[in-house]
């Protein structure tokens, strides 16, 4: 049964979240009221027991009875009724007593302690999940004017390409009456100037123009303004103290702290709008005894008018800043003439436009880059607090759902043992006590009121040139394969191969199955993440300092936050149509051969890492003799990671599909991989130029576009010189020599370590006498049986291959289980005469 860290996520984390703490809330409510019944239930009894003790006092005001009577038997019966009445009394007062010491005081005391820690979990992931989504906007602006930048760089590239072009190689040299050459007009930077409005960075937030208009004119319009007279200087106008701008922040503004309010008081300098007078420098401080002087721009800014000099005696000389008449003191203007002399006025000298925008585009990236990195980092934080609370919300639901059941039994019990004559009462209330099932309950809210699995939506930095060598995790499969020049991701090979080499270290096959099951914690998976999260190949020694369910974990997560699943989601309506049809005697053998149809419509870098996963989980299921609980544990365990639908709705995530399609991928292997080989080959022999290709409606790449085809043409010019081939190591029979596949580089398969028929799968928990494993790279024969490739048909994928060891029977705790699992590639398999097939070859990627 999933758990609530398995079942409540959402895309903006939020929705998810909302579900959860709705249904928790009710459960705050459900608990009131079950302490209501049993508070009122104590008063009602007390007030009972009370009015049952006045029974007694009121009879014996009488006089004149059953007083006088000493032995008469109705008398005895009265004095029984009497003390029945009494005792009655007293019953009641007690189970009223002891409903509030069992029941309604100690259970008061915990739903107020749970209550409060349902509402400190839902605060802290609302202050989380806020400045996430605050982060979200900022990597939104700063991708925007980082692709601006990008933008007014191609343009005025391409101005100058057209203004400087030679005239004799003008297209229009040979037309007659041919206009003149166009002039180079600055008039398209001018219509685009309003997608690039200045932005204003204060404290850390950031600003548009119309927000700071309204924040400027509330300031210029509150803080206390007037005339500072500053010794030999002269009289400023427009000038208000640090102290009066820091209060005004604190209370206006939100500002917590006073260091933060003069960081905006400094930046509200750097960006011209006030300065300091009277006073070496330009810092902003919060003192009563510093004065500063509003600038012009801020009045412009806030659309209110500035208190202008009167006419009088001045003393002045000219300014030459853009605003140095504006701020000037009114008696004498030397700080303003020696604060505006900048003998360099250019923090970049000599620097031109292109240099100008390509600096500035260098600068947006820098920033772009970083927001996206804080963006990463807050998300990982986040999803791991995510984790926490939701483990520890399951155990409160839980133990709150066993609190009532509890207080029930407690209830019941004040009442049953005190009153048998309430045995009906008690019988029925056991009853009742019986029916919960706080294991049921459970179930039943994660049935009704799940809203997702855990599938982690990594926002990736785009670059604007579509390079990927800055990221691993969430990039797209197919291009993190081209950026890697391999079939299967690097990231993907290294770390089965790593779990290959160390399946011998653990004790036991349990272990070793146990791997791919463990629960590891959200936060030591994205330890390790961060550490290869670079865009670069792995080194296995980043492994080392983890153990091995978080190495597998680690992959886990990697296909999880694919931005598609490796089976697409495209196809997710066609494996449900395949599950859901009525099954007929001959239902497996069809069910295979749609299933083939269905994933050869997949990317080629998709089947081939498909084929590389199945291949060391069928290996791992054969060696250590895995039974069908585990079997089935592991498929659904690796469901989400294989195919996912793509919007996940309430009835996506009660079917079975994805888990039912990993089994057949783990019972016919072979059959369906053999196949999709045998169908990749005949397609890729036909001699077709190449796969049609959609046309791209993004032209944020175009250049990027356009080198690339310029090089593909370069590069076919040079394939057709023709050139030497050289000679085969071990030619066949027929004299059958070639480089490569004929099928071409689309044809080529990832590392397979696992036999292509089912005869040559061993189940063996310490592997089998005399085992010889085939190569990697084999293909099945016409008549089914298996060929190890030669020198003809292919070579070994990587130089490290080393020779396959003769496995001997041995204890499974001992060393010898390395031969199973020591390396996912095979040795040099044993030549044969007569070549069979294709062999397809691991070549770094040329399309």
């Amino acid at each position: 049964m999933p758990g609530f860290a398995d079942s409540f996520w959402s895309n903006d984390y939020a929705a998810g979240l909302g579900v959860l703490f709705s249904k928790l809330q009710q459960g705050v409510v459900e608990d009131r009221q079950v302490l209501t019944i049993a508070r009122l239930r104590a008063e009602a009894e007390e007030a009972y027991g009370q009015r049952l003790s006045e029974i007694a006092p009121a009879a014996d005001k009488l006089t004149g009875g059953f007083s006088r009577d000493d032995g008469a038997t109705v008398r005895k019966a009265y004095d029984g009724m009497r003390a029945e009445m009494q005792e009655a009394s007293q019953s009641h007062i007690r189970i009223a007593q002891n409903i509030r010491d069992l029941v309604v005081n100690p259970f008061s005391r915990w739903c107020d302690a749970h209550e409060t820690r349902i509402q400190d979990s839902q605060d802290v992931l609302q202050l989380r999940i806020k400045a996430h989504d605050k982060q979200a906007e900022v990597v939104k602006k700063l991708r925007s004017n980082y692709f601006n930048k990008c933008r007014l760089v191609e343009d005025l590239e391409e101005e100058n390409k057209l203004a400087f072009q030679d005239p004799e190689s003008s297209p229009k040299q040979n037309q007659a009456n041919a206009p003149p050459i166009p002039e180079i007009k600055v008039q398209p930077h001018k219509e685009e100037e309003p997608q690039n409005e200045e932005v204003y960075e204060i404290g850390d937030d950031v600003y548009q123009p119309e927000q700071m208009k309204k924040i400027l004119s509330q300031m210029l319009s509150t803080i206390k303004m007037g005339e500072t007279k500053v010794p030999i200087l002269g009289t400023y106008l427009n000038t208000s103290a640090g102290s009066d701008i820091v209060e005004y922040l604190q209370r206006s503004m939100g500002t917590t702290s006073v260091s933060y309010a003069e960081r905006i008081g400094q930046d509200l300098i750097s960006n011209g709008m006030l300065r300091l007078i009277g006073n070496v420098g330009n810092t902003f401080a919060n003192s009563s005894k510093m004065f500063y002087q509003w600038r012009p721009k801020a009045f412009q800014l806030a659309g209110i008018p500035e208190k202008k000099q009167t006419l009088g005696r001045t003393f002045s000389m000219p300014a030459t800043g853009s605003d140095g008449g504006d701020s000037s003191p009114v008696v004498g203007t030397v700080s303003e003439y020696l604060s505006s002399w900048n003998v360099l006025s250019n923090s970049n000298p000599g620097e031109t436009a292109p240099q100008r925008l390509q600096r500035e585009a260098r600068e947006a990236d820098e920033k772009y880059k970083a927001g996206v990195q804080k963006l990463d980092e807050l998300r990982c934080e986040l999803e791991e607090l995510i984790f926490l609370h939701l483990k520890f919300l399951e155990r409160c639901e839980l133990d709150r759902l066993k609190a009532i059941k509890t207080v029930i039994l407690d209830f019941t019990g004040t009442i049953g043992n005190v009153i048998p004559s309430l045995q009906s009462t008690v019988d029925k209330m056991m009853l009742f006590q019986e029916t919960v099932q706080p294991s049921g309950d459970l179930r039943y809210l994660l049935e009704n009121y799940r809203t997702g699995s855990f599938i982690p939506k990594v926002v990736v930095y785009e670059n604007y040139y579509n390079k990927v060598d800055e990221q691993t995790f969430g990039v797209d499969l197919e291009a993190r394969a081209r950026a890697d020049k391999k079939r299967v991701p690097v990231i993907i090979t290294t770390i089965l191969t790593y779990l290959d080499n160390h399946y011998p270290d653990l004790e036991g096959d349990e272990a070793r199955r146990g791997v791919w099951l463990l629960d590891v914690p959200l936060a030591q998976t994205h330890k390790l993440r961060a550490k290869i999260n670079d865009g670069k190949p792995v080194a296995p020694e980043v492994f080392d300092e983890f153990d091995i369910p978080t190495v597998a974990t680690l992959l886990k997560l990697y296909l999880l936050e694919l931005p598609d699943s490796l089976v697409s989601s495209h196809v997710y309506e066609i494996v449900r149509t395949i599950y859901t049809t009525p099954a007929t005697d001959s239902s497996e053998t069809s069910r295979i051969a749609v299933l083939q149809q269905t994933l050869s419509q997949l990317r080629l870098t998709n089947i081939a890492t498909l084929d590389a996963c199945m291949n060391h989980f069928t290996r791992l299921i054969d060696l250590t003799s895995a039974d069908e609980e585990y079997v089935a544990a592991l498929a659904s365990s690796l469901a989400p990671c294989v195919l996912r639908p793509r919007t996940e709705t309430s009835l996506t995530m009660e079917e079975k599909h994805a888990s039912r399609l990993v089994r057949d991928l783990f019972a016919n292997k072979d059959a369906i991989f053999s196949e999709l080989k045998r169908m990749s080959t005949a397609s890729h022999s036909i001699a077709v130029p190449g796969r049609p290709r959609a046309i791209s409606t993004d032209e944020s790449n175009r250049k990027a576009l356009m080198e690339e085809r310029n090089k593909a043409l370069l590069e076919k010019k040079i394939h057709h010189a023709p050139r030497s081939r050289a000679t085969s190591p071990a030619p066949g029979p027929r004299g059958h020599r070639r480089e490569r596949s004929s099928g071409g580089p689309e044809t080529r398969f990832p590392i397979q370590t696992s036999p292509t028929t089912g005869s040559d799968r061993h189940r063996s928990s310490l592997g089998s006498l005399n085992a010889v494993k085939r190569s990697s790279l084999e293909v099945p024969a016409p008549d089914g049986s298996t060929s190890p490739p030669d020198a003809t048909n292919g070579s070994p994928l990587k130089s490290e291959v080393e020779p396959e060891p003769v496995l001997e029977k041995r204890d499974s705790l001992g060393r010898g289980a390395a031969a199973k699992f020591g390396s996912s590639i095979p040795a040099t398999p044993p030549r044969e005469t007569s070549p069979r097939g294709v062999t397809l070859e691991d070549r770094p990627m040329v399309d």
